[in-house]
């Protein structure tokens, strides 16, 4: 293998050819096949590991590995995982910046490490489905490479043990119930998702099953004389019950299961949509509430269920606090928290700025923002509901600093004039996917700004994925 590229794309010679393969780690041999072939550029699917890097000196601890195919540094020792990270992201920024011809100096602030390697996501969206075509029902995570089969994620090591018993629970419950998951193919079938969210600062949990609106009326089951079900054992036997019996089930069983945490909400949420994806077309309470709390740096976050929250709790405050670093003094300062999800950012700069405006497309995160800010006291900040493509035109303002934290795919480029046409002191750009920061960067440069600094957060242990944080400054 001639190299990696981030974040997992391995690059091999055959011949004259350049065949890229996902999914390595340098150093090792491996077996693939070609895939597809275009102009002496091909991609190769990968087979398997004939000899391992010399790098991979852990042994894997999950059940699940390699065929579910999200840590796949797994088998590295985490220094050896942050120091592939910081060299694959310097090149990738560096080769951009190199092609578009900026040779201005930056500092290169290196890779902070997440505080903990293990258990440290707040959330995760498990599937329901079937490792092996009509094999019995599963609820985990899918097969890598796979949109169909779907592997029980019953000891998962980046969550706490607390998702993994609720993962046994509920698809026990499932399998008894007899009642069907959702067929991508034919779309029929009712189980869909797991959504499970857990605070760490607070130990409060969210549990969110989502399944379809398909008529559940006749389903084996098990009805006392009131005829309600009350006890998981109530579905192994064969009288019928309604879908009604079956939640209240469900909420019952949670609700017994030990946990070391707290559950501050049940939920049932029926989602119809043809593509594969978590939504709600309406959601039920069926125990508790429809958020939870979690804390950082100092301040208290209300979260629902679809709302963004870095999944890395811990690793949020390393994010947010170097992003702070970065600013500088802010006092009297207006600030601009472009893509603000439930308003996190805002908040943690609101103390020390003299105000801050952020602009989130979700709803019921801008509510959810709105919340919190006014639980921690928070009066010079606001936020606005809508796209940010749209709302900087109405935004006519100069802020002083912009915060931009985008999705995966990175700013939209129509937005990307408006945010440098306000000529603001400073740009910080966070960036869950380094590839769109590496096509977004050249813009900046190239219209009024230079780049300052830039930091490695390491906030997905085991996987190849980090955090990056620019900071720019206008000229």
């Amino acid at each position: 293998m001639e190299t990696v590229l981030f974040p997992n794309k391995g690059i091999v010679r055959v011949g004259e050819d350049k065949v890229i393969v996902k999914n390595v780690i340098p150093g090792q041999n491996i077996r693939f096949s070609i895939a597809k072939k275009k102009k002496g550029r091909a991609e190769g699917r990968l087979l398997e590991t004939l000899v391992p890097s010399p790098d991979e000196k852990a042994e894997p601890d999950c059940s699940l590995y390699p065929q579910c195919g999200g840590c796949l540094y797994r088998t590295l020792p985490y220094e050896k995982q942050l120091e592939l990270k910081e060299q694959q992201v310097h090149r990738l920024l560096t080769g951009a910046l190199d092609a578009a011809g900026y040779d201005q100096p930056f500092e290169w602030k290196g890779i902070r490490p997440s505080p903990v390697e293990y258990a440290y996501r707040n959330k995760m969206e498990y599937s329901f489905g079937d490792a092996e075509k009509d094999g019995p029902i599963t609820l985990g995570l899918h097969r890598r490479g796979s949109i169909y089969d779907v592997l029980p994620a019953e000891n998962c090591r980046i969550v706490h043990e607390d998702f993994n018993r609720i993962v046994r629970c509920v698809q026990q419950l499932a399998a008894e119930s007899g009642m069907p998951y959702f067929h991508k193919r034919t779309r029929e079938g009712y189980f869909r998702h797991l959504l499970v969210r857990r605070a760490v600062k607070t130990g409060e949990i969210l549990v969110d099953l989502v399944t379809t609106s398909q008529d559940r009326r006749s389903l084996p089951g098990s009805t006392d004389n009131s005829g309600r079900i009350t006890t998981e054992a109530d579905i192994a036997s064969n009288s019928r019950f309604s879908e009604s019996v079956f939640l209240e089930v469900f909420a019952n069983v949670l609700r017994q299961l030990p946990l070391e945490g707290t559950l501050a909400g049940i939920l049932h949420t029926v989602n119809d949509s043809v593509a594969d994806i978590v939504q709600s077309d309406r959601t039920e309470i069926l125990f508790g509430k429809d958020f939870f709390y979690e804390e950082l740096l100092g301040l208290r976050f209300r979260i629902t269920p679809f709302s963004f929250f870095q999944t890395n709790s811990l690793g949020a405050e390393v994010l947010y606090g170097t992003a702070r670093e970065m600013l500088g003094d802010v006092r009297s300062k207006k600030v601009y928290d472009l893509y603000s999800g439930t308003g996190t950012i805002a908040q943690i700069l609101a103390p020390v700025a003299g105000s801050a405006i952020g602009v989130e497309i979700v709803k019921e995160a801008v509510e959810a923002a709105r919340q919190n800010a006014s639980a921690n006291g928070l009066g010079n900040c606001e936020f606005l509901a809508g796209d940010v493509l749209k709302v900087l035109d109405d935004l006519t303002e100069r802020p002083d600093v912009i915060i931009l934290d985008p999705p995966r795919d990175g700013v939209h480029p129509k937005a990307l004039p408006k945010i440098t046409a306000y000529g603001a002191e400073k740009i910080i750009y966070i960036s869950c996917k380094p590839t769109s920061l590496a096509r977004d960067l050249p813009w900046f440069l190239q219209n009024g700004y230079k780049l300052n600094e830039v930091c490695c957060v390491d906030m997905f242990p085991g996987t190849p994925h980090c955090e990056v944080i620019a900071s720019l400054e206008c000229i």
